[in-house]
């Protein structure tokens, strides 16, 4: 039994032996320093802004409906132009509208004389009864009838003044002054009262842009409503290219958060004398950060990213002392310190650095793919040092 014991034991031995031995410092000869190349970080004025998908909408738009049926008889316009306001559109066939009209005006005549009439009765009626010639029921049947006709002639006013509405309503007009669309009915096409879409109207000046923004946000643009200025907001329009200048200001904020989203919308209006903006166009609002100003900068290229997070390399000067010889021997060298940063916006081929870098540290730019934190430096070619991408232990590719 003792014999299996040392049979197992020996190997084990001479590997812990062969170990101890591998790790003689004297043996590990000094890894030589990665070449680099390296920028300062440096503080500069960096005015950026938040991007939000918006679409632009007109501030008044209205749906032409006729509000009588009939067939159309008169449209007016061009499509497509702006229309004043009070100017005549579409007209609806307004005979039977027009009969109905005076057929009311002659209801209200009647009415008006069967009331004089009434009211000749009770003064003759009064009289014979001051007299004892005339019974008091008759004086009182007269006076009810007086209020009988008084009330006929209200009953006639009021048919008139809708016989009247009737007849307005067959002629459509501009309610505001604006731009018109395609007409979708044309001369002859039978309307439906409060159905048939005959056009649609919108005032394009001022116009607005509507985002939806995060619940996160509220404060921010209850702030911009009362504070803002002819910088805040900008339009990216659809081509990606343009630029919309104008200044822009918060016109509303929707009265509350969407509890499946967790959105709200905002609405921004802009001026458009010029007629650019359009309804319905989608564009990006950008909104001027607050964080906006002097701000530290780096080269964008010199950022890494591990596992969502973000790095760069930091020259560092250092002394480091040789172990290998007796003596300690200490030298200056320059090594790579790794520092966890905040990213802000890019500006250019720049980008912020909320925190983790100061102004007037030098970040390596090149050659860091071959880093590790700690490791020697030297200011070079960092081509010259191999294939890039070998990226060292623990070092992720950028």
């Amino acid at each position: 039994m003792k014999n299996r014991y040392i049979y197992w034991f020996a190997p084990v031995a001479l590997l812990a032996l062969a170990s101890c031995k591998g790790k003689n410092p004297k043996q590990d000869a000094a890894l030589p320093p990665t070449p680099v190349s390296v920028a300062e970080a440096k503080k500069a004025e960096a005015v950026y802004y938040d991007q939000y998908q918006g679409s632009v909408v007109s501030i008044n738009t209205v749906e032409l409906r006729s509000q009588v049926p009939g067939f159309v008889t008169g449209i007016f316009f061009k499509e497509g132009d702006v229309v004043q306001k009070g100017k005549v559109l579409y007209e609806i066939d307004k005979r039977k509208y027009l009969a109905a009209y005076q057929q009311a005006q002659a209801n209200v005549l009647s009415a008006q004389a069967n009331l004089v009439k009434a009211q000749k009765d009770i003064d003759r009626y009064n009289m014979l009864l001051q007299n004892d010639a005339i019974a008091r029921q008759t004086v009182d049947q007269a006076t009810a009838a007086f209020e009988t006709n008084k009330s006929q002639v209200a009953v006639a006013k009021a048919g008139l003044e809708s016989a009247r509405t009737d007849l307005s309503f067959a002629t459509i007009t501009a309610p505001f002054t604006g731009r018109i669309g395609i007409s979708q009915v044309r001369l002859g096409t039978q309307v439906t009262a409060g159905t048939t879409l005959m056009n649609t109207i919108s005032a394009e000046h001022p116009i607005a842009v509507d985002v939806v923004v995060n619940e996160q946000d509220i404060q921010r643009f209850y702030k911009l409503q009362k504070t803002s200025t002819d910088t805040t907001f900008k339009l990216q329009l659809s081509d990606g290219v343009t630029t919309y200048n104008k200044p822009g200001k918060v016109l509303a904020v929707d009265r509350g958060v969407n509890n499946q989203t967790g959105t709200i919308k905002v609405r921004v209006q802009f001026p458009n004398e010029d007629d650019v903006l359009k309804d319905g166009m989608s564009c990006v609002l950008k909104v001027l950060n607050d964080q906006s100003g002097n701000r530290v900068q780096i080269p964008y290229k010199s950022i890494s990213e591990q596992m969502g997070e973000f790095f760069v390399f930091v020259s560092k000067d250092t002394t480091l002392t040789d172990t290998t010889t007796k003596d300690n021997v200490k030298s200056q060298a320059l090594i790579a310190k790794q520092h966890k940063v905040v990213l802000g916006p890019r500006v250019g081929s720049d980008v912020v650095i909320m925190s983790g870098v100061e102004a007037g540290d030098k970040v390596v730019t090149d050659g860091f793919q071959r880093l590790r934190d700690g490791g020697k430096i030297t200011l070079g070619n960092p081509a010259a040092a191999g294939a890039p991408g070998q990226a060292a232990p623990g070092q992720a590719k950028k």
